[in-house]
C-alpha cells in the first residue's frame, strides 16, 4: 500500500506524451495517472517521458511500485495489447525510485550511500549549535562557520549511468571531506554538486581548506575545478536558516 500518502486518484493527464487522442471507453477505463502514457502509445510518440512522469506521480502519491507497474501493465493491454516495453518500465520504476529515495532522504539524517547528512540533519545541527551558543552566552559567529565545497563540473556527468557514476564520485569526495575533517563536525550535502561541512572556527580552518581544495584537485575526474570556501555565519538561528537554504538553491 502507500509508502508516504494515500491510494493514487484520477488526475489531469500530464503534459509528456501527448498525442491522439484515446478512445473515450478506453479513456476512462485507464488506472489514474495513465492517461498521457495511453495516448503516447496509441499516437506512436516516446512513451518513456509519460511514464517518467506517472512514476513521479505514484510516488508521491504514496502508491508502491508493484502496483504503478500493474498500471502500466493494463494500459498496455487495454492500448497497445501487449505487455509494457522494457524501456517504459525503466523508466517509470527509476522515477518511482527517485522520488521515493528524496522523501526518505529528507526524513533521514544522512544518506545511506555517502554517509553524508542530509538538508534536514544539517538545519537541526545549526538549530542545536545556536542554543548552546544561547546558553553558554557566546556568538556563534565566532566559533563556528561553514565551509562549502562546489564541485561544478559533476552535475554534468551524464549517459545512462551518469547518476550511478555521480554517486560513485560522491561517496570519493565525502571519504576526501572526511579526511580533512575527521572529528565532530556534520558533513552534509545540499544538491548534486554541493557539500557542506558545519565546523568550529579554529586558527586551523584556513589551512584545512587549503588541504581539502588540494586532494579534491587530485581526484581529478568531475571533481577537477572543486571550489572550497568558508561561508561565515550569522548572529541568528533563523537567519542561518536562510543562508543554508540560500546555499542549497544555488
Amino acid at each position: 500500500m502507500g509508502i508516504f500518502a494515500t491510494l493514487a486518484r484520477k488526475g489531469t493527464p500530464a503534459e509528456a506524451g501527448r498525442g491522439q487522442a484515446l478512445p473515450p471507453g478506453v479513456l476512462e477505463g485507464l488506472p489514474g495517472r495513465f492517461e498521457a502514457a495511453g495516448e503516447a502509445l496509441v499516437s506512436g510518440c516516446a512513451v518513456e517521458p509519460a511514464c517518467a512522469l506517472v512514476g513521479r506521480d505514484l510516488a508521491r502519491d504514496g502508491v508502491d511500485l508493484g502496483e504503478a507497474l500493474s498500471g502500466l501493465r493494463v494500459t498496455y493491454a487495454m492500448v497497445a495489447g501487449r505487455p509494457p516495453a522494457l524501456a517504459a518500465v525503466e523508466a517509470l520504476a527509476l522515477a518511482w525510485s527517485e522520488e521515493t529515495l528524496g522523501y526518505v532522504h529528507q526524513l533521514s539524517c544522512e544518506d545511506p550511500m555517502t554517509g553524508l547528512a542530509s538538508l534536514a540533519h544539517l538545519r537541526a545541527r545549526l538549530s542545536e549549535v545556536y542554543r548552546e551558543a544561547d546558553q553558554r552566552g557566546s556568538s556563534v559567529s565566532a566559533t563556528h562557520a561553514l565551509v562549502v565545497v562546489e564541485l561544478p563540473l559533476l552535475a554534468g556527468v551524464e549517459g545512462r549511468e551518469g547518476r550511478f557514476g555521480r554517486a560513485l564520485w560522491q561517496v570519493r569526495v565525502a571519504e576526501t571531506v572526511r579526511l580533512v575533517f575527521p572529528g565532530s563536525e556534520t558533513i552534509g550535502q545540499v544538491g548534486v554538486s554541493r557539500l557542506i561541512v558545519v565546523g568550529e572556527r579554529t586558527e586551523l580552518l584556513g589551512r584545512k581548506v587549503v588541504a581539502l581544495s588540494g586532494l579534491l584537485e587530485g581526484l581529478g575526474g568531475p571533481v577537477r575545478g572543486a571550489q572550497v570556501w568558508i561561508e561565515g555565519l550569522p548572529g541568528g538561528n533563523d537567519a542561518a536558516a536562510s543562508l543554508l537554504d540560500e546555499l542549497a538553491r544555488l
